[in-house]
């Protein structure tokens, strides 16, 4: 539940520009402790990473994708 504190300068936030809401963001993640993944999603995630690294991984650039997947459903 959120707290009215919260509420506030949630609303307060959504004032904000779009580059400040994201520079806020980012400020308030790095306050965050890290999370824990499960074991096999840190060897899955390390198995990408390598994999990317190593050139082996086909990427697709994902403002195009999203563009092609709303022109798919909308």
């Amino acid at each position: 539940m959120v707290t009215a504190a919260a509420a506030r300068v949630f609303a307060d936030a959504l004032e904000l520009s779009h580059e400040e809401r994201e520079q806020l963001v980012a400020a308030l993640a790095r306050t965050l402790a890290p999370v824990a993944l499960d074991p096999g999603w840190e060897a899955e995630l390390a198995r990408r990473i390598a994999k990317i690294e190593a050139g082996a991984a086909l990427l697709h650039d994902a403002e195009l994708h999203a563009q092609q997947l709303r022109t798919k459903y909308e």
